[in-house]
């Protein structure tokens, strides 16, 4: 097997480790937990990208989930060259985002009212302040392992200690804002249940992603969502499903369709910006009625509701509902890839497991089921970065972190995924030979 050329990526990352800060523009780029530079991506098309040196690659990160018709689909381009030339911003209200939330609205039953925003941190961060502001409490729980993105309240860590007190998991977050976050356990009511009670009257939120996609996948267990929304209704604290991963993509309605559950708010992102920056948060009406200019809880933004990031989105979920069996197409092609990688692990008598949720799925260098973030932690880093490098030299671009869930497109041909599990077959072969 050729070694994989990468000198231009290579002399690419150079140039821009004297501008930006480690060379890139978010941490997980930069290939640091997988052993070798990044590669500097030139050019995408349906389930392949190309980088600077030509390489191609089967693509399974998707842009980190948007991505779910495949990359460059012609009618999200078309509909955002057309956009584009009746100009890019206005700092104004469309039409565009009229049509977003009343589509967001009808798909999602919990969702009365919807708010743009330009990130999925946007979103959870306006979610979390208005849950406040509807409250009147001030502390959140949030579970270890779950990233809602890089605001102040979410970079907590938890330890053996988690019960009793939360550290800054970043320098530059206040202990004080630290101090309001608690942190307890996926799949874990009893976690949850100990930090209402000694916190009663106190949480504002509990916000969870419902099912997990960064440390890896992990699905919730049967009546954890469940039992979840009920402690917080008794509590009267609100639930906040953090669905900018999980919402189009392991279901139309996400995964509160999926698993039956009404969250008080939604955040929302990735797929409905169709690969363009974007976020929203909605939720019940007497909560986002709170929302400024209607009401007094201030959040703003100049960019939100960017005209092509809308008409990405839209023409990406028209795309989809055009199809009726879109999703039935999608979860066999999933299944294609994750049963054929599981008949690779069974032949080769691997200690090796998979999670998957629809489109979502990982695989865990890990003896142990994973379910939580104590049981993903200890998977073997070492050597899903040997995998990783080596799917990478057979063609194969796999998110460059172990606790991260791969997605699978409509694009992907039974030829990619056939391709994907050969790849797989000789990559662990040579792994554990």
């Amino acid at each position: 097997m050729t070694a994989l050329n990468s000198h231009k990526s290579d002399t690419l990352f150079d140039r821009a480790k004297s501008v930006i800060p480690g060379g890139v523009n978010s941490p997980v780029r930069a290939y640091k937990s997988v052993g070798r530079n990044p590669l500097f991506i030139t050019k995408a098309s349906g389930s392949k990208i190309w980088d600077a040196d030509g390489n191609a690659f089967i693509d399974y990160v998707g842009s980190w989930g948007p991505m779910i018709l495949g990359h460059a689909h012609h009618r999200v381009i078309e509909a955002i060259r057309k956009a584009a030339l009746d100009g890019t911003s206005y700092g104004a209200p469309t039409e565009y985002e009229v049509r977003m939330a009343e589509l967001i609205c009808k798909i999602f039953p919990s969702i009365d009212m919807v708010r743009m925003v330009n990130s999925g941190t946007e979103a959870t961060m306006s979610a979390v302040r208005l849950a406040r502001a509807f409250t009147g409490r001030e502390k959140i729980i949030k579970f270890e392992g779950c990233y809602h993105g890089h605001g102040d309240a979410f970079l907590i860590k938890a330890g053996s200690g988690a019960m009793t007190f939360s550290v800054p998991d970043s320098p530059g977050v206040p202990a004080g804002v630290a101090e309001g976050t608690l942190t307890a356990t996926f799949n874990d009511l009893a976690s949850v249940q100990a930090l209402l009670d000694k916190h009663r009257n106190s949480v504002a939120a509990v916000i969870v992603e419902p099912v997990v996609g960064n440390m890896g996948c992990i699905p919730p267990e049967t009546g954890f969502l469940q039992g979840l929304q009920s402690a917080c209704t008794k509590a009267g604290t609100l639930l906040i499903f953090d669905e900018v991963m999980t919402g189009f993509r392991v279901a139309l309605g996400g995964a509160q369709e999926l698993y039956g559950i009404k969250p008080d708010l939604t955040t929302l992102g990735k797929i409905i910006g169709g690969g363009l920056p974007v976020g929203a948060y909605g939720g019940r009406r007497d909560i986002m009625e709170m929302v400024a200019p209607q009401g007094p809880m201030y959040q703003a933004g100049t960019l939100s509701g960017n005209p092509l990031a809308m008409v990405a989105g839209l023409e990406t979920l028209s795309a989809i509902m055009d199809d009726p069996k879109f999703y039935s197409r999608l979860e066999a092609k999933a299944a294609r890839l994750t049963s054929g990688l599981q008949k690779v692990i069974d032949a080769l008598w691997l200690p090796l497991k998979q999670n998957r949720v629809g489109s979502m799925f990982t695989l865990f260098f890990a003896k142990q089921p994973v379910r939580d973030y104590a049981t993903a932690a200890a998977s073997d880093r070492e050597k899903f970065g040997i995998f990783f490098r080596e799917m990478l030299e057979r063609g194969i671009a796999l998110a460059p972190s172990q606790f991260e869930a791969g997605f699978v497109s409509i694009a992907h041909s039974d030829e990619d995924i056939d391709k994907t599990i050969e790849a797989a077959r000789q990559s662990l072969a040579m792994i554990y030979r």
